[in-house]
């Protein structure tokens, strides 16, 4: 099994997009990239941490390979927007993809390149370390499965999800 760790704003969205793509086995919120070793949700939201929000995807590469994930990746938010998506504003919403290989670093450099046509605004994605990476609290895990009529779920995570559901169909089991 290969890992993957992706920021795309609010992590209820990503990790949702993820959830039964052929191939992958688990897609976990999780917090990346700050300062605190120890980051809670609550730190994370208050901007302080340094953290983004992320989903850590465990996948079999056999079935499914990274650059189509990160695909996904790019379809579930919009990463043009620097240190939000919609109405989440703060760097721990900033879109992230922090590479686990240097093979990863450059396919996700690639990856980037390629789906800057689709864009009319630069990408303004980043490619940075996972420091002090530590999965979420339980409550955040399948918050959307668990919460689709929850106000937010309802009017950003479902849309985000059914999007990039209707432009990968095939990925779906």
């Amino acid at each position: 099994m290969e890992r993957m760790i992706v920021g795309g704003g609010c992590f209820w969205c990503v990790e949702g997009a993820y959830k039964d793509i052929h191939g992958v086995e688990t897609a976990l919120p999780a917090y990346a990239g700050g300062s605190d070793p120890n980051p809670t949700y609550k730190g994370v939201c208050s901007g302080r941490t340094g953290h983004a929000e992320v989903v850590e995807v465990v996948y079999d590469a056999s079935t499914i390979t990274y650059e189509t994930l990160l695909e996904v990746f790019f379809t579930v938010h919009d990463p043009t927007q620097l240190n939000r998506q919609g109405n989440d504003i703060g760097t721990q919403y900033r879109s992230c993809i922090m590479p686990l290989s240097d093979g990863q670093r450059a396919v996700a450099e690639a990856t980037m390149t390629s789906m800057q046509e689709y864009y009319d605004d630069p990408i303004v994605t980043t490619i940075e370390n996972p420091l002090n990476f530590v999965i979420a609290e339980k409550e955040h895990h399948d918050y959307y499965a668990r919460n689709p009529y929850q106000g937010y779920c309802a009017a950003v995570v479902g849309p985000k999800i059914a999007k990039v559901r209707a432009k990968h169909a095939h990925l779906y089991r």
